[in-house]
């Protein structure tokens, strides 16, 4: 008789969606907006803004607007450059906000960056911020840990909600990958010793706060690119404006200074050059709200590129506690006394693969506890990396009994060791077990001086839920999935068909996992991949994206290029999901931009030259009601529609998993159409209400 169970999978942990979100604040929400409208102001600083060429140009032609104004006063003409100003205005007010956000994080991580007093190991104290790397510091129960360090001693329960915004405490202790402490963190319990790693204003808080706050962010390669090309756009136009005005002498339609420069302003790439900082700050500010901190933005925009997704099995893939699954007997023994061997094997079993089994044969079998005068009769041999097995030996009347559990390998030697022979029937239960991703415990006694395998424990790794549907989300996406395990290539492959991932890489070391990133690159790929441990620190630094779990070692985090604060590995899945956004985000909005410049044509064009040419009549297929009313409802819609797409840019466009050329397509379909529309509606509307302004329709 066999007896399966399916026991409930315990929790992944809270999924990305559900990670603290410390800055609740909408988008333009109107608290913001006055926040930040003071930065806005203060950006208008000529030195800040050359560094962005496009807004550069318009804030030059609204001061040469003004100037012209002022010796020559008029209402289209005021109007006009108060629109221009407003342009400028709108355009840092995009930046201005998606960097108040930040300084929202910021804030509450200052909360966390207290001067603490340091206890060194020697008993001397001194402040926190005068410690150097290499410092060795005693921090017991209720202390504040004084910097970013390794637990070099001891093991400690630590509060790290000011760092993950996760009120519930971990453990660190010294070895092993959760070492890794943060300045700022407070120790709930025990007493450990930390050795500082980071140098006085370069702790972990310290980068946050300059991230966050986009002190620190520096432009991406395609950002500069793009810059570039609406520099090169800007500058076309610009040409084509100075040389406009002798022409317009000359065809008897002489264009005061204001129209020429409300001209220029309409039509060179204004809606993106005003959105494309904006974009990329939002971009790292959707990780940090995710419990993500990329070191660069370089980074967020990588992820979107990704070619392949490196994962690792356990606690990726599955939720890393393997559970009793079944129990198989062998060797015409009965499944009741194989349950038997098996829970008396595992009362001392803290694992949860042991506390699985007993839970098993307590359910299926319906064994009850042992007395304390059974237990007073045991011994119980704890497990070692050296035997692989673990067991108990039983001191009873009728002679001493000894039960084993383990690897098939370890136990099957065990068994021939003291004079017993396992058929072949263990072995192919064995590799029937690993073939389905699961993995085999055989239990054996030895009685009267003889071993003899009683039968097989199935332990079986659950593969979260919806992990299938995600790597399908992937693949339409055109990314390939390879899954890292230590598992034998039988059970590796089990697994990754169930999961649905691309590929799998079985009894994977570090210099395994070097190697195929290496390989992957070498054939044009951007790889990612998250990693915990110091052995994982080689890989991280090679990887395109090193996503770092911030429970693992200094040197990991410091490898890769982004730290998950909630040390979730599936969040790598989100990383990628978010670059990909940010990009379409900026892709879209690019669309959108020069779509939206070109339908502006037809109210500026006509109105210029509209009384010298009458055949240009025929292009202003709005009907406008005069030449000043369209300049100046272009104007205006020119500086309204950065003001709305400003929600969007620090939103993102929503991201459905589709190819690059389905997403082009709609891109093209929904802000391409979009772009060439809007101008058409808006400036018609516009255009109704401005010609009842006295002195312009």
């Amino acid at each position: 008789m066999t007896i399966q169970t399916h026991p409930e999978p315990s929790s992944p942990g809270p999924t990305p969606t559900e990670a603290p979100n410390r800055v609740a604040a909408g988008l333009l929400d109107p608290t913001m907006l006055l926040t930040s409208l003071p930065d806005a102001a203060r950006k208008l600083d000529p030195r800040v803004m050359f560094h962005n060429p496009v807004m550069f140009v318009v804030e030059i032609g609204a001061v040469l607007s003004t100037v012209t104004v002022l010796t020559g006063p008029s209402a289209f003409a005021w109007i006009v450059v108060i629109w221009l100003w407003l342009t400028v205005l709108f355009a840092n007010l995009a930046e201005a906000v998606a960097e108040g956000r930040g300084k929202a994080q910021a804030a509450t991580l200052r909360r966390a960056k207290t001067e603490t007093v340091a206890h060194l190991l020697d008993g001397t104290e001194v402040p926190a911020p005068q410690l150097k790397v290499g410092d060795r510091v005693v921090v017991v129960a209720g202390q504040v840990i004084p910097g970013d360090g390794d637990v070099v001693e001891g093991v400690a329960s630590v509060d790290e909600s000011a760092i993950t915004g996760e009120s519930a405490p971990v453990i660190r202790e010294s070895g092993g990958d959760r070492s890794s402490v943060t300045g700022g963190t407070k120790v709930l319990s025990d007493r450990i010793v930390v050795e500082i790693t980071a140098k006085p204003g370069e702790s972990f808080i310290d980068r946050m706060i300059a991230l966050v706050e986009g002190a620190s962010r520096q432009k991406t390669p395609n950002e500069i690119a793009l810059n570039i090309l609406l520099a090169s756009l800007t500058i076309v136009f610009l040409a084509a404006t100075a040389t406009l005005q002798p022409f317009a002498v000359y065809a008897g339609a002489e264009q005061a200074v204001v129209v020429l420069v409300a001209l220029l302003v309409c039509l060179i790439p204004t809606t993106i050059g005003a959105l494309l900082s904006a974009i990329g700050i939002a971009g790292m500010d959707r990780l940090v709200q995710h419990n993500v901190l990329a070191m660069s933005g370089r980074a967020v925009e990588a992820a979107g590129d990704v070619d392949t997704l490196l994962l690792d099995k356990t606690g990726t893939i599955t939720l890393g506690n393997r559970q009793a699954h079944e129990l198989i007997p062998v060797g015409g023994g009965t499944a009741e006394s194989l349950a038997d061997a098996a829970q008396l094997s595992s009362l001392a079993d803290e694992t949860p693969e042991g506390r699985s089994i007993v839970v098993l044969t307590k359910r299926g079998y319906g064994l009850r506890e042992r007395s304390d005068g059974e237990l007073s009769r045991m011994s119980f041999v704890p497990f070692t990396a050296e035997t692989r097995m673990s067991g108990v030996d039983l001191h009873d009347q009728g002679g001493d009994r000894q039960i084993r559990k383990g690897a098939a390998s370890a136990v099957m030697k065990w068994v021939r060791d003291n004079g017993g022979h396992p058929t072949g029937e263990v072995g192919q239960t064995v590799d029937a077990i690993a073939a389905s991703g699961g993995t085999p415990l055989v239990v054996a006694e030895r009685a009267g001086g003889r071993a003899r395998a009683l039968g097989v424990i199935h332990l079986k790794d659950v593969v979260k839920s919806g992990m299938r549907e995600r790597f399908d989300e992937m693949r339409r996406m055109g990314i390939r999935t390879v899954m890292i395990t230590g598992d034998n290539p039988l059970t590796a492959r089990a697994i990754a068909e169930e999961a649905g991932v691309d590929d799998f890489l079985a009894e994977a070391t570090p210099e395994d996992k070097m190697a195929l990133i290496r390989k992957e690159q070498e054939g044009g790929r951007l790889v990612a991949m998250t990693g915990d441990g110091t052995n994982d620190a080689p890989a991280l630094a090679q990887a395109d994206v090193g996503v770092a779990m911030n429970s693992g070692t200094s040197s990991a985090k410091e490898a890769g290029n982004m730290v998950d604060l909630d040390s979730n590995p599936t969040k790598l899945i989100e990383i990628v999901e978010i670059g990909k956004q940010l990009l379409i985000t900026r892709g879209a909005l690019t669309t959108f931009s020069i779509a939206n410049d070109v339908a502006k044509y037809f109210a500026i064009i006509p109105a210029m030259f509209g009384g010298v040419y009458a055949g240009l009549d025929k292009l202003n297929v709005m009907r406008l009601d005069s030449p000043e009313s369209a300049i100046l409802s272009a104007v205006i819609f020119n500086a309204l529609i950065i003001l709305a797409l400003v929600p969007l840019a620090l939103r993102g466009v929503r991201y459905r998993p589709s190819s690059a050329s389905e997403m082009l397509g709609r891109n093209l379909a929904i802000y391409g159409l979009g772009g060439i529309v809007a101008p058409f509606v808006g400036i018609k509307i516009l255009d109704l209400l401005v010609s009842q302004i006295p002195g312009i329709g």
